[in-house]
């Protein structure tokens, strides 16, 4: 398992895109337009997209920083579907909160959180068009709903791989609880569902 480190990737020069820091939040620069603030709630927002060429075979998995894994992984991966490029929870949803985490802006689009979870299939000639030159320039809307990708070449994934804690649909052993507006450690979610197995894992 490794974390995305934004320093890491841009001192290796994969990571080009320009960021703004205006009070205390970062912008993505080509993400700022009218319909997209281009606001980034974390670091990998978009060096997510860096994972095929990281992993470069095989399957690879991105996963938020947010999530409380509660099934062994190997579950995820027997999922896998060779005739994809990648997999993920579709959901279909709008965002109940207008704003997620410590004040982050709660920006909807069409496949909203579909891209908190990917599992990649790194050998799948679709993947290719995932290019250094698409990741550093495409806006964030368009890599977040799969822009390389026909619909046909993304998976689906049953919802509890991927249960929207105080959004999705009722589940009460999900494989993975994602804590999307806000971690238990947060003020204003320190009593949400499985705040007691997140702080007992921390």
């Amino acid at each position: 398992m490794h974390g995305l480190v934004l320093a890491q990737l841009q001192c290796d020069g994969l990571y080009t895109r320009p960021i703004e820091r205006i009070a205390g939040r970062l912008f993505d620069v080509k993400s700022r337009r009218p319909y997209y603030s281009g606001a980034m709630a974390t670091e990998f927002a978009i060096s997510r997209f860096f994972v095929p060429m990281l992993a470069k075979t095989g399957w690879a998995l991105f996963m938020d920083c947010d999530m409380l894994v509660r099934r062994d992984i190997a579950e995820l991966f027997a999922l896998a579907d060779r005739s994809k490029a990648v997999m993920c929870v579709k959901h279909d949803y709008a965002p109940s909160h207008r704003e997620k985490m410590d004040g982050q802006i709660q920006t909807p689009y069409p496949r909203k959180n579909w891209s908190s979870l990917m599992l990649f299939n790194c050998d799948h000639p679709a993947n290719a068009g995932l290019t250094l030159e698409l990741v550093n320039n495409a806006p964030g809307k368009d890599l977040h709903q799969f822009c390389w990708l026909d619909d046909s070449q993304i998976g689906a994934l049953p919802q509890t791989w991927n249960f929207l804690v105080g959004e999705s649909k009722r589940d009460d052993n999900p494989a993975v609880a994602h804590f999307t507006n806000g971690v238990p450690s947060m003020r204003g979610h320190e009593n949400v569902a499985f705040a007691d197995e997140w702080r007992a894992a921390c």
